[in-house]
């Protein structure tokens, strides 16, 4: 896990397809350990993770962000990732769930997600109403879901394939693939994409035994892949303490109140995301008690 996890920006077929390559084990390995998540949890959680950090690299503002929850009905509640150009973030309902392994031995994601429910997507580009996207949930698998995603809201045909391998909890790999041909591409390279799809399914294994780029020359070879771009990603929250003082202002004067009252120590909060606690003084509730009587 030395190396830096990388979202790899490519083209094939002479810019007839477009794609994105990312490898995220660190990225995984470091939500797995701030959430204390079980195996299967750390799957779904990593799945999603790097599907939103997809989504945010492909966003055209620097200062943009996408959220993407993930609410199934299955036993692991819904999960919430945050991603922006170069980091992703985000949290699961249950992280300590315990689910029995499938009969073919593997983690059994879709059962954990659940498919009863929706995939929301929010794009923030920092104006009054960012974009929304909902889709009902196709198999609870994240890849599968994500792609539907692009399909229905996006109307952008899409392969993707999202893999995170475990050895309890260890992350071992994490990576995934995306590819989404251009309006103008033409069918024989689509059935080429789709004829090799199977390649790219259990690519969290793959990714223990060869680089990125190997994979990559191995997979497409013939389809003239070309690198645009690479660059880190990583897993980073953004909250602080005035990010939290600004939270319980927004509670209102009648909650500050109340909690002024009830809480004669003074409140704890914690971030959904990084765990980071920060904790307010009675001094300082009254404090933003009076900013919000000054809104």
């Amino acid at each position: 896990m030395n190396d830096k996890d990388q979202m790899i920006r490519i083209t094939l077929a002479d810019g007839m397809v477009r794609g994105l390559l990312l490898t995220a084990t660190n990225t995984v390995a470091a939500a797995a350990a701030i959430h204390n998540t079980t195996p299967v949890a750390t799957a779904a959680f990593g799945r999603t993770l790097m599907g939103t950090a997809m989504l945010g690299t492909m966003l055209k503002q620097d200062d943009a962000s996408v959220t993407v929850t993930i609410a199934g009905g299955g036993p692991i509640g819904k999960i919430v990732c945050v991603a922006d150009s170069k980091s992703v973030r985000g949290y699961v309902d249950v992280p300590n769930i315990q689910i029995p392994l499938r009969n073919d031995g593997k983690l059994n994601v879709g059962y954990a997600v659940g498919n009863e429910g929706r995939m929301s997507v929010v794009k923030d580009y920092g104006m009054k109403s960012p974009y929304i996207g909902q889709v009902e949930l196709v198999s609870g698998e994240i890849a599968e879901d994500f792609a539907s995603y692009y399909v229905q809201s996006e109307q952008t045909p899409t392969l993707q394939s999202l893999g995170v391998l475990t050895n309890g909890d260890a992350v071992l790999s994490a990576g995934g693939v995306l590819l989404q041909p251009m309006p103008d591409c033409p069918d024989s390279i689509i059935e080429q994409l789709e004829f090799r799809s199977p390649m790219f399914a259990d690519i969290s294994r793959e990714l223990c035994y060869e680089p990125m780029l190997d994979l990559m020359n191995r997979w497409l070879d013939g389809l003239k892949p070309v690198v645009l771009e690479t660059n880190p990603i990583s897993y980073s929250c953004n909250c602080s303490r005035s990010r939290m003082e600004k939270a319980l202002i927004t509670l209102g004067k009648e909650e500050l109140t109340h909690m002024i009252e009830d809480e004669q120590e003074g409140a704890e909060l914690t971030c959904h995301f990084c765990k980071k606690q920060e904790k307010f003084t009675q001094h300082d509730l009254i404090r933003l008690l009076n900013k919000a009587q000054e809104k």
